[in-house]
C-alpha cells in the first residue's frame, strides 16, 4: 500500500462514517416520529444529523483541543519544540501546523485538524521533559506523517460522531425512564415496551459501537505513520527510543477522555489486563519498536 492509496482510503472511510451516522440518526428519527405520531420529529432528526456532520468536519479539531486541555505554545517559551515542528514540516513539504502543549506529566502527543492547511500538533509537557532532540523529532515526524497521510480527518471526525452516538443512547434511556408518548393506553403499553427494549439495547451497544468505530480506523495507521516518520527523519531509532521511554513510563494521563484516546501517539491509559489489551486503540509498543529498529 502506498501513501496515496492510504490517503484515498482515509477520505473514503470518512465519508462512509458520516453517511452511516446520517442514516442511523434518520432511522432513529423515523422511530421517534412513528412512536409519537409526529412526522416533524423526523425533520428535526434529519437537520440534527446534517448539523452534526458539519460540526464534526469544521470544528472537531477545536473540540479535541478542548477535551485534551491543550493550549497554544508560545514560540519563545517552547523554542526547541517550535523549531523541530517547523523544520520537519518544511522537510515533509507541509504547511506549518499550529503547535499546542498539554500540561501533563505523562509523555504523549497527537495531531488533529481537518486537513494539512488546518493542522495542529500537540505534545505534553511530560514528553518535552523526557525526550532528547532526536527522540522529540521522531515523535513530531510521526505526527506530521499522520497529517501527510490524511489520517487526521478520519480520526478527528470520529471524536464527534461517536460522542453523539452516546447522546442518542442517553435520549432513549431518559425517554424510557420518564415515559411519555402516545395517550392511548394500549399504544402506551405496547409502544412503551418497544421503547424500553430499544433503549436498553442502545444503552448496551452505544459504547461498543463507539469502540468498534475507533478500532475500525485501524491500528495499521500507526505503523504507517511510524514508517513515514522514520523516513522523514532518516533516523528510526529516534522514534523507537521515544516509544520505549513512553511505554516504560506506565502511568496514565491525568486528563482522560476515551473519545480522543485513538488520536495520541500512545494509549493515554495503559491497559494491564489481557482482555483490556484486546480493545487497545494502538498496537503494542514492543511491536512498533521492533519494526522501527528493523528499518535500519
Amino acid at each position: 500500500m502506498t501513501l496515496y492509496t492510504q490517503q484515498s482510503k482515509n477520505i473514503t472511510k470518512t465519508w462512509f462514517l458520516m453517511t452511516i451516522f446520517f442514516l442511523v440518526v434518520i432511522g432513529l428519527g423515523w422511530f421517534f416520529s412513528y412512536y409519537y405520531g409526529n412526522p416533524s420529529i423526523l425533520v428535526y432528526f434529519a437537520l440534527f444529523s446534517i448539523v452534526m456532520n458539519i460540526v464534526s468536519y469544521w470544528f472537531s479539531d477545536k473540540i479535541v483541543l478542548r477535551l485534551a486541555g491543550a493550549k497554544e505554545a508560545d514560540r519563545k517559551t517552547y523554542f526547541d519544540l517550535y523549531t523541530s515542528v517547523e523544520n520537519l514540516a518544511i522537510t515533509a513539504g507541509l504547511p506549518m501546523p499550529k503547535v499546542y502543549v498539554v500540561e501533563d506529566m505523562a509523555p504523549n502527543a497527537f495531531a488533529t485538524g481537518r486537513d494539512k492547511n488546518h493542522a495542529v500538533v500537540a505534545v505534553t509537557t511530560g514528553l518535552l521533559g523526557m525526550m532528547n532532540k532526536t527522540e522529540l523529532e521522531g515523535v513530531i515526524a510521526h505526527e506530521l506523517a499522520h497529517i501527510g497521510n490524511r489520517d487526521m480527518l478520519l480520526s478527528t471526525v470520529v471524536v464527534v460522531l461517536v460522542g453523539f452516538i452516546s447522546i442518542i443512547s442517553d435520549i432513549f434511556m431518559r425517554q424510557m425512564i420518564w415515559g411519555g408518548g402516545r395517550s392511548n393506553d394500549r399504544d402506551n403499553t405496547s409502544g412503551g415496551s418497544v421503547l424500553m427494549i430499544v433503549g436498553i439495547v442502545l444503552a448496551i451497544l452505544a459504547p461498543i459501537i463507539g469502540m468498534l468505530i475507533q478500532l475500525a480506523i485501524s491500528r495499521k495507521r500507526e505503523f504507517l505513520a511510524d514508517a513515514s516518520g522514520a523516513l522523514l527523519t532518516r533516523y528510526p531509532e529516534g522514534l523507537a527510543s521515544a516509544l520505549e521511554k513512553i511505554s516504560t513510563y506506565g502511568r496514565p494521563m491525568a486528563r482522560q477522555s476515551s473519545a480522543i484516546a485513538h488520536l495520541y501517539l500512545a494509549d493515554p491509559s495503559p491497559k494491564a489486563s489481557r482482555i483490556a489489551k484486546l480493545f487497545m486503540t494502538h498496537p503494542p509498543a514492543s511491536d512498533r519498536i521492533a519494526i522501527l529498529r528493523g528499518l535500519k
